[in-house]
């Protein structure tokens, strides 16, 4: 997996990989950058710099992302996506150009099968918002329920949390408890939230961990 940076690939190492060994699937995340060339901001040359070497290192295995989609930065296909589409459509609309245009890269390689690509609506922490309760408790702050809470409940899914640059998920945690740290606090909230509550409440979410799980059956 090609993650953005180090909450997701602590996410994926610390949490996500014990729900998916379950169905015999065993995901390495990848700093973005780390197959290719590190620094600079998440474009897609250096995304796709990344999938395209380790779709050719190992024709044996899969390869997916974790990458925000809000704050992406310049070249991603599809992106921006039409306005007059719903959020989870949107990130649909680009995920889908970025497929069409791995697999054109590589046609012999089997990308259609092999390339799961995955952006997250809108960045890491709206997953966190699932279940409040277990936020709050996650980074030892229960009283801080309340705000989550309240926070949630503005939106139909957690996926949803996101209004402009000032407001994203990541933001209204800082806002509410402005000591977060990215990586070791959200790891330890994904924990407490669970893989399972994540999937019930984030529908794209629960869409990717699902064609992860189906990827032994291929």
């Amino acid at each position: 997996m090609v993650v953005e940076g180090q909450t997701e690939e602590s996410f994926v190492r610390n949490v996500l990989a014990e729900v998916l060994w379950g169905s015999n699937v065993h995901p390495t995340p990848i700093l973005l950058g780390t197959a290719g060339n590190k620094g600079g901001r998440t474009n897609y040359a250096r995304v796709k710099r990344d999938v395209l070497v380790l779709l050719k290192q190992d024709r044996s295995a899969y390869c997916s992302t974790m990458v925000d989609l809000y704050g992406l930065g310049p070249g991603f296909p599809g992106h921006p996506p039409p306005d007059h589409l719903s959020n989870i459509e949107k990130v649909r609309h680009v995920e889908q150009a970025v497929k069409e245009d791995i697999c054109s890269k590589v046609p012999d390689l089997r990308a259609d099968l092999r390339f799961i690509p995955y952006l997250e609506l809108h960045e890491y922490e709206a997953l966190l918002f699932s279940d409040p309760a277990g936020f709050a408790t996650g980074i030892n702050h229960p009283h801080l329920q309340r705000q989550f809470q309240r926070i949630r409940d503005e939106f139909e899914s957690p996926e949803d949390i996101n209004n402009n640059p000032e407001t994203a998920p990541s933001k209204r945690v800082l806002a509410v408890f402005p000591n977060y740290r990215k990586v070791i606090e959200g790891t330890q909230a994904a924990a407490a939230v669970g893989i399972p509550t994540m999937r019930e409440e984030c529908p794209h979410f629960r869409e990717w961990i699902e064609s992860l799980e189906a990827l032994i059956d291929k």
